[in-house]
């Protein structure tokens, strides 16, 4: 009997490493097994490129052996027109005769019409192996089709002891008191975390399309936001700034990423700098999920404040968290958000441990 799922995990772990460089496309991984054997994989690699049966296919060297293998491939083939021809084209064309689907596309576009395309061209299509896994791996493009939202990351770092910074009893629920390692020196950085946890956190930005922070943590840190520990590219950048207070001698108005000024005074493009106006009387995130849906951004990270962060927490509006501890006590301080339910799982970060929650259940 074929174990599918061994070829199944092989399609997931090609499917990784087009993290941070296909979005808004989702991660797909494909592997052509024949007698057993795996004659040809791929991946998708970057946005506009061949998608990863195109590259699986194409790394066959024997084209004749395609008649009678198995294509693995954890989300649907895609069955549209749009920057690459579809992939069930292909796929018919080679006469490639069983393939193995980890989970249905939830892009409109297919959403079962892949499969119903193969279905109808005599392929046997046999779908749902590692489905859970499947939608893991791509949960900030399904987060976005069905959801209509980017997929939410809150990240921050605290003490043993539960602060996340050293100040007044009453800076917890002020706007922007340092969140983890935001960029305030390397003095500070060194309060909580590791310089390994700081690279750790550029190599996040890496994989992520955006990154938000507050008016308070805009000031008093003056983050720049970039990918600067970690080869790969910088994320759009998201300041919600009610009143413009923030100076423009911030680093978060340089050249580097293209950035968003959420703000309650106007609309307008200068460069890269975009300001966007929104309705500070009614549910902010909201609007702001709105408009990045609109710009097809399908995940974020919340790097900003102590009451940016318990916003999301409050209103259910997240997905997951990923929290540093250091070995550190402060006894004082900036209390970290409060965090309900326990870690899904805790890992070594140099010296801290790494702490990962998914507010859904299975994630």
């Amino acid at each position: 009997m074929v174990d599918h799922q061994k070829y199944m995990h092989r399609s997931l772990f090609l499917a990784q490493h087009g993290l941070g460089q296909v979005q808004p496309n989702p991660l797909v991984g494909a592997v052509v097994v024949h007698d057993g054997k795996i004659i040809g994989e791929g991946w998708h690699r970057e946005f506009g490129g061949p998608h990863a049966e195109v590259n699986a296919i194409n790394a066959v060297k024997d084209k004749s052996l395609l008649s009678s293998s198995t294509l693995y491939v954890n989300l649907e083939p895609c069955c549209h027109y749009g920057k690459t021809p579809p992939c069930t084209e292909l796929i018919i064309k080679n006469r490639i005769p069983e393939v193995i689907i980890g989970t249905e596309d939830p892009y409109p576009e297919v959403a079962g019409k892949g499969i119903a395309k193969l279905k109808e061209a005599g392929i046997r299509v046999v779908a749902g192996v590692l489905e859970k896994e499947c939608r893991h791996l791509n949960r900030r493009f399904f987060t976005y089709h069905e959801k209509k939202r980017p997929y939410v990351i809150l990240k921050w770092a605290q003490s043993r002891d539960g602060f996340i910074g050293k100040g007044g009893k009453n800076e917890g629920r002020q706007e922007g008191k340092r969140a983890g390692m935001h960029e305030t020196g390397e003095q500070q950085r060194a309060w909580i975390s590791s310089e390994i946890s700081l690279k750790q956190v550029h190599k996040w930005r890496s994989e992520e399309q955006a990154i938000l922070v507050g008016t308070k943590t805009a000031i008093t840190d003056n983050p720049q936001l970039t990918v600067r520990k970690w080869a790969g590219k910088n994320p759009v950048r998201i300041l919600i700034d009610r009143n413009l207070v923030v100076p423009p001698s911030s680093r978060m108005f340089d050249s580097a990423a293209h950035t968003l000024i959420f703000n309650g005074f106007k609309n307008e493009p200068v460069g890269n700098i975009e300001w966007i106006k929104i309705d500070f009387t009614a549910e902010i995130i909201p609007q702001i999920f709105n408009i990045l849906f609109e710009k097809k951004i399908q995940s974020i990270i919340i790097e900003g404040g102590t009451f940016t962060l318990n916003s999301f927490l409050e209103t259910g509006l997240w997905d997951e968290a990923r929290i540093f501890v250091s070995g550190k006590y402060f006894k004082t301080g900036v209390s970290a958000p409060a965090f309900p339910g326990t870690s899904w799982q805790t890992t070594k970060s140099g010296e801290d441990d790494l702490m990962y929650f998914y507010r859904t259940a299975g994630h």
